[in-house]
């Protein structure tokens, strides 16, 4: 069947089972509910068989018709768990769907953000903010592939991933969960990813729908933490927050997941020009909207804007919330039919939301289940690992490297210090085994942190002086004591692992103690090279201006020491840009595409690594930058050239990043935005010429009406050092 036939059939079968459907059959298909509803909490270590209770299951599923579950048992204390039990819970849950009236199946969700998060041994990719420095669309798309995969073997059929919110607030604790701070890379990275995930038919025996996080607003909290209002005008929410949203929907995603704050004093839950004037009307989105955590209820005991549950229930769904996220009971179920049974909201209301709902378990095919994947071949593959450490060593961003002191030599005696070398979680921070990541207790001992892997290459004498944990005390007169047995100090710095509220913070400084230890080492003489891991950019100017070598690794993931390491010893070139403006001091947050005002008399950007930025082990330059044609009429694509030449030694690899300008337009426009780029690979001597193609989109903004224009006008194209220009006409 074609696809528009596939459609056209389940469109069919929705609305011959909606048919058949009582209001509480409806209406528990619209409730989600944690795991936890139907876990045997005293079970939480017993046998796989044991963590579901089977009364509470008939309970959610057969008596409430729960159509979806989430998370893993037991929360908040979440942990992976084997690949059998999940197999097995899910085998569970689904034959108790099985002995419903209508057998309709249960989704189950799972936060898969940097591969199968929950599921133990899975290949856990770098979180997404080093995704976006790989500047790599291949390796989005294959992190989707095997995330996919392993999510299904696992016996999940749902990703509450991928994070399409722009990372333009570096305070926010869910900074390393997005793309990075730049509308066109975010949507590259994004859209390459569901793409992987899904393929062209996400009901395959290895495929997954995906869900577009937090519809919309929700990165760019005022005051930086998490779940606190933004303020954003619709120009600039057209111009920086909806178009990665669209991106996702145009790549195929059926769900999206709504922001858990407010914007402009409307929580996203209650936020019906969003929901539903914009998602449906202007970006075509027919898929479900899920609440995320408890944000119905929040309405009335966090917002106050209902006066009671119910109406929380009436306002959020009125909006065009399509499943409810409760978690932990069934108050959602009980409001809503009560609210549909008066009338307050209307059965086509709650048709639309069910329609859906079953028209994505069609398209998932879980009405017609294929066999779970064998999890021999599909699950921790060496090829699936051997991608994953591509992706960490592209996602690493070189960003000093004085005096060539990087790459170090096997046999230098290296003195390691800080609270993040030895540490798992520090490479993989939240959503990784547990909800907050830091139970470094639970991590496979096999992977290597970077302690280890410097360990295990280097040829010389490796001294580590750094606590057990990252909270343990340093001894800094040690470190001063051994710098003098050693050739160097890596000195490895960041944050401890957190996602949501619980990484709020008051100040982007590191903490005093690190800066102790910095300090020490630095008066010691001997030469330092400074490695970061954590998900934002912590002030380390004083730092970095004295040492020899910084290198940036936020949070590289599962395979993230020993990628590392490759770097540290030359095994690997390093090729990672930033995706992100890297703050010189706490309030130096402009980002790259600054207004003209933001950079006029007195203001200046003035970041301590601009966006983009990344050294290599060789060298790169672009020439003879072109145009096709001097002038374009609106509506046409111009064609761009540029030659890409590796002018050193080394084999390595350049991202080609191309920016434009609109000279003038009735609407102040950015100094620059990225509108395209392209990575590859050139031997010593070797140039290639890259073409790009702009089109009308990549010229356009939104304009006093609110509306997307391509403006008549003078246009720069800028890569590397050089810049052309060319004219739209009218």
């Amino acid at each position: 069947m074609s696809a528009q036939e596939t459609s056209k059939a389940i469109e069919n079968k929705v609305k011959n089972l909606l048919s058949q459907m009582t209001l509480e059959e409806k209406v528990g298909q619209m409730t989600q509910v944690d795991i936890k509803v139907i876990g045997n909490i005293e079970k939480q270590h017993g046998r796989a068989e044991e963590l579901i209770d089977p009364v509470k299951l008939k309970e959610a599923v057969v008596k409430r018709h729960v159509g979806s579950i989430l998370n893993t048992p037991f929360t908040p204390n979440n942990e992976a768990l084997s690949i059998e039990t999940w197999r097995l819970m899910m085998r569970t849950v689904q034959e108790a769907a099985e002995k419903t009236r209508l057998k309709i199946p249960v989704i189950y969700g799972i936060d898969a953000i940097h591969g199968a998060t929950y599921t133990q041994n899975a290949v856990l990719f770098p979180q997404a903010i080093n995704m976006a420095a790989t500047f790599n669309a291949e390796l989005a798309f294959k992190e989707g592939e095997i995330t996919a995969r392993e999510v299904r073997a696992s016996g999940q059929q749902w990703n509450f991933s991928t994070v399409m919110d722009i990372g333009r607030q570096p305070l926010w604790p869910r900074l390393w969960e997005t793309f990075g701070e730049d509308v066109h890379l975010a949507t590259v990275m994004g859209a390459s990813y569901i793409k992987g995930h899904q393929g062209d038919d996400f009901s395959a025996a290895d495929k997954a729908p995906t869900c577009l996080k937090h519809y919309v607003g929700y990165s760019y909290p005022l005051n930086g933490k998490d779940r606190t209002p933004a303020w954003i005008g619709e120009r600039v929410l057209r111009e920086y927050f909806l178009p990665t949203f669209e991106a996702g929907i145009k790549a195929g995603s059926p769900t999206v997941m709504v922001n858990s704050a407010e914007v402009d004093g409307i929580p996203g839950h209650a936020n019906y020009q969003y929901l539903t004037t914009i998602l449906r009307g202007e970006l075509g989105f027919k898929g479900i909207a899920v609440s995320d955590w408890a944000d119905i209820e929040r309405l009335y005991t966090r917002d106050k804007m209902a006066a009671s549950p119910k109406e929380a229930v009436k306002i959020a769904v009125m909006a065009g919330v399509d499943m409810s996220m409760v978690p932990f009971d069934f108050s959602f179920y009980d409001l809503l039919i009560d609210l549909v049974k008066s009338g307050e909201v209307p059965m086509s209301r709650i048709d639309e939301a069910v329609s859906r709902i079953l028209t994505v378990k069609y398209q998932a095919g879980l009405f017609d289940p294929k066999p779970l994947l064998p999890v021999e071949g599909n699950f921790a593959t060496a090829e699936a690992i051997a991608a994953n450490r591509q992706a960490a060593r592209e996602s690493i961003v070189l960003a000093k490297n004085d005096n060539h002191i990087l790459p170090l030599k096997k046999d230098a005696n290296i003195l390691v210090a800080g609270p993040t070398a030895n540490l798992l979680s520090t490479l993989n921070g939240g959503w990784t085994i547990t909800w907050q990541g830091a139970a470094e207790e639970l991590y496979p001992q096999e992977k290597l942190t970077v302690l280890e892997a410097i360990q295990e290459k280097s040829d010389g004498k490796v001294t580590y002086v750094g606590g057990g944990s990252f909270d343990a005390p340093i001894d800094v007169q040690k470190v001063v004591d051994e710098a003098r047995n050693h050739d160097v100090i890596l000195l490895s710095l960041g944050e401890h692992p957190y996602t949501e509220t619980p990484g709020n913070i008051e100040t982007l400084n590191l903490d005093p103690a690190q800066v102790d230890l910095a300090n020490a080492a630095m008066a010691t003489g001997k030469p330092v090279v400074l490695l970061t891991l954590g998900g934002r950019p912590r002030i380390i100017t004083s730092i970095a201006e004295r040492a020899s070598g910084v290198i940036l690794g936020f949070l590289p993931g599962m395979e993230g020491g020993e990628a590392i390491a490759d770097i540290l010893y030359g095994d690997y070139n390093p090729n990672g840009k930033l995706p992100i403006s890297y703050p010189r001091n706490t309030n130096g947050i402009t980002p790259y595409d600054y207004k003209p005002i933001e950079s006029f008399e007195s203001n200046v950007y003035d970041p301590l690594y601009p966006f983009g930025h990344g050294l290599s082990y060789t060298t790169f330059e672009t020439s003879g930058l072109k145009v096709d044609k001097e002038k374009i009429n609106i509506g046409e694509n111009i064609n761009v050239s540029v030659n890409a030449k590796n002018t050193g030694a080394l084999t390595g690899k350049e991202a080609v990043l191309v920016y434009i300008n609109d000279v003038a337009a009735s609407v102040t426009r950015p100094n620059k935005q990225l509108k395209a780029f392209k990575k590859v690979e050139l031997n010593p001597g070797q140039s290639e010429t890259l073409s790009f193609t702009l089109t009308p989109h990549d010229l356009s903004f939104i304009d006093v009406d609110l509306k997307r224009i391509v403006e008549p006008g003078d246009f720069k194209v800028m890569v590397g050092n050089e810049t052309v220009g060319f004219t739209v006409t009218k």
